[in-house]
């Protein structure tokens, strides 16, 4: 797979303050890629230079195997965390300006927005201001104006911000689907959970450097524990748990159950899960085994913590 963006140590300071030191990130082309970090890490200014609002103090940008150029600015597609809608303009109005900003023609700006407005269902929307819409209803004004010129790069700066969960799944929809077309996907968000669902390769900013970066799938292999959820259905709980704590690391848990059994954390070293499950069958009747894979969150919390 070949990147559809490279940044190579990158610096950029204001005044004493480093906002970034040299961060280098590589992002595969036709990914989701999940930019995270704690407020303050540096990602918004990541994301100002990528789209050339303010430029690096060193190090450079490759768009699509070539170094980014002022002109690019039509195959990246930027919707910012603070929205940048001109409250007392016409819906319709802003959106054809915006369009033709990125290059569109006027009629290939009215074919898109129209097939965007049905599809958001926004029809009715065209000679309404910005000013007379929810957040919500705005912030899919924002999205269509970010997207209707088919980026190749999409740049996402929290996108459910403002939205009712139905719309924030109906944009979440629409943003894995523009992802099967082809565009990729820079995502940042402090929404874990979004996160998991969307993302294939993520990266870690944590004041002004980069901790994290890889496949989604590779990153949380490095942070397993090998630890296991065990449910079990015995005679005498107290009895079991002791005897499992002389042999392994416990501890209770929880998780959602129909049955009343006990419910243990374990940490393997060096038993294999094939031993310990045999083992916990010679104790009663396993309801519940499963490896417990650490969240984007856990990990998140366990890098910025420590």
């Amino acid at each position: 797979m070949s990147n559809i963006l490279e940044v190579h140590k990158v610096v950029k300071q204001y005044g004493d303050y480093t906002a970034l030191n040299e961060v280098s990130l590589t992002i595969p082309k036709g990914s989701i890629y999940g930019l995270l970090g704690p407020n303050g890490a540096g990602k918004t200014s990541l994301i100002r230079i990528i789209n050339q609002i303010t430029m690096p103090d060193s190090g450079e940008i490759i768009l699509d195997g070539q170094l980014l150029k002022p002109e690019d600015v039509q195959y990246i597609g930027y919707m910012p965390e603070e929205r940048g809608l001109y409250k007392s303009m016409k819906v319709g109005e802003q959106c054809l300006y915006l369009a033709q900003l990125k290059g569109l023609s006027k009629s290939d700006a009215k074919k898109q927005l129209k097939y965007w407005f049905e599809r958001l269902e926004i029809q009715g929307w065209w000679d309404k201001k910005i000013q007379e819409l929810s957040k919500g209803m705005a912030q899919k004004i924002q999205f269509v104006v970010t997207v209707l010129h088919k980026p190749k790069l999409l740049i996402l700066d929290e996108p459910f911000s403002g939205f009712d969960p139905v719309n924030a799944n109906l944009i979440k929809d629409e943003i894995i689907e523009l992802n099967k077309q082809g565009t990729s996907v820079i995502f940042s968000t402090h929404r874990m959970e979004s996160v998991e669902e969307m993302c294939d390769h993520i990266a870690l900013i944590h004041k002004s450097n980069k901790l994290i970066e890889g496949k989604l799938s590779d990153v949380k292999k490095q942070f397993r524990t090998n630890s296991y959820e065990v449910g079990i259905l015995c005679d005498n709980n107290e009895s079991v748990m002791q005897e499992l704590s002389q042999k392994f690391k416990v501890n209770p848990t929880d998780f959602n159950s129909l049955n009343e059994e006990l419910k243990l954390e374990i940490q393997l070293d060096s038993t294999s899960q094939n031993d310990l499950l045999q083992l916990l069958l010679q104790k009663g009747q396993v309801t519940h085994f499963v490896e417990k894979i650490p969240s984007v969150n856990d990990i998140f919390i366990k890098t910025v913590t420590e």
